[in-house]
C-alpha cells in the first residue's frame, strides 16, 4: 500500500521540528492545536479518548489571544508535538514506513500497481491510498492520468489551498521570552497572522530546554511569496516579527517551513469522503481535500477511506 508522499517527507501539515542542538526543543511547524467541535465530539469520542488515555492529547490551557472559541467547542494540544499524533496511528498500524520518496508514475502491470519514485526501481503494489493534497494527485504521470473520469477530473481540479509560511525558531535553555500569552492571533500585520510560544503553549518549563516560538505568516504574504528563497522569505518575517515582538533574543537555530497546500479553501464536491479511480486493482484517494482542513475532517476521510477498502477486500 502506498501513503501519501507529503506525509512520508513531514508527515504532512501535522509536522514538529527539532532544535539541532537540542531534540528536546521542538515547535509544531502545522497545526498548532486541535479543536473539537459538538458536532464531531460523540462521533469521533473513540479517537479522542484514545489521544488523551495515551497522554498525546491534554486540554489547551495557556491563553491564546485572539482565538474565536465557539459554544461546545473544546481545544487539545499536543505535549509531545502534533507530530506524535501520526507516528501513534503508524506504530498502532503495524505499517513500514518509507521516507523520503517522491513518485512521480502510477502505472498498470499485470493486475498490480507499478510505483515509480524519482530515485531507485519502481516498486508493485496491491492496493493503493493516495492522501496527498489534490493538485499533487493532478502532477503524477502514468497510467494514471487516463483512469480519472472527467467528472472526477473537473472535481479535483476544484480543490483550492491556502498557502503560507510557518517560521520555528530555537532558543539556548535560560532564555527568557516575556510575554503573558502562550499564542497570539496579529490582525494588524500584512505578514505574520500567528504566533506561539511553542513550549509555554504545552506547559513545558525545565531550565535543561530552551523556548521555542512559531510564526505562521498571513496567506496573502505566503501567496506572494510563494516561489522567493526560503532565506528572503524568512528575512522578511524576522523584521516584522521584531515590529511586533521588540528586542526579541537571538535564536540559536530556526527552520522555515513552506506550506504551499496549508488549508483546505474549497473541498471536493464529493460527499463520500474519498474519491476511487479504479476497483481491480484499488486505488483510492482521500484526505481533508475531500472532507475540511482539521483534524475531524482527517478522521472523516480515513474511516470513508477505510470502508471503501473493506468493500473492495
Amino acid at each position: 500500500m502506498l501513503g501519501d508522499k507529503d506525509f512520508n517527507l513531514n508527515r504532512g501539515r501535522m509536522t514538529t521540528a527539532s532544535s539541532p542542538h537540542n531534540p528536546q526543543c521542538t515547535v509544531d511547524l502545522g497545526a498548532q492545536y486541535i479543536t473539537c467541535t459538538p458536532q464531531y465530539a460523540t462521533k469521533h469520542q473513540s479517537f479522542y479518548d484514545e489521544l488523551l488515555a495515551h497522554g498525546l492529547l491534554k486540554p489547551l490551557t495557556s491563553p491564546i489571544e485572539g482565538m474565536l472559541m465557539k459554544e461546545g467547542d473544546c481545544n487539545f494540544m499536543a505535549p509531545q508535538g502534533v507530530s506524535s499524533i501520526i507516528k501513534h496511528y503508524l506504530k498502532e498500524s503495524g505499517a513500514e514506513v518509507v521516507l523520503r520518496q517522491r513518485v512521480t508514475q502510477i502505472n498498470l502491470r499485470n493486475d498490480k500497481w507499478e510505483v515509480s519514485k524519482e530515485t531507485g526501481s519502481p516498486e508493485q503494489f496491491d492496493v493503493i491510498v493516495l492522501t496527498v493534497p489534490v493538485p499533487q494527485i493532478l502532477q503524477l504521470q502514468g497510467d494514471i492520468v487516463n483512469l480519472i473520469s472527467e467528472c472526477q477530473r473537473q472535481q479535483l481540479e476544484s480543490v483550492s489551498y491556502s498557502s503560507r509560511y510557518a517560521l520555528g525558531l530555537f532558543y539556548e535553555a535560560g532564555t527568557k521570552i516575556d510575554v503573558p500569552w502562550a499564542g497570539q492571533y496579529i490582525t494588524t500585520n500584512p505578514c505574520v497572522r500567528f504566533i506561539s510560544i511553542d513550549n509555554k503553549k504545552r506547559n513545558i518549563e525545565s531550565p535543561e530546554i530552551g523556548p521555542s516560538l512559531v510564526i505562521h505568516t498571513t496567506v496573502p504574504f505566503g501567496v506572494s511569496y510563494l516561489e522567493h528563497s526560503i532565506e528572503d522569505v524568512q528575512e522578511l518575517i524576522f523584521q516584522q516579527l521584531e515590529s511586533i515582538l521588540p528586542g526579541l533574543p537571538q535564536p540559536v537555530a530556526s527552520k522555515c517551513q513552506k506550506w504551499r497546500h496549508s488549508q483546505v479553501t474549497n473541498a471536493a464536491a464529493n460527499p463520500l469522503g474519498q474519491m476511487i479511480l479504479h476497483v481491480k486493482p484499488f486505488l483510492v484517494c482521500g484526505g481533508d481535500g475531500f472532507t475540511q482542513s482539521n483534524f475531524d475532517g482527517c478522521i472523516t476521510s480515513a474511516l470513508c477511506v477505510l470502508e471503501a477498502l473493506k468493500n473492495y477486500i
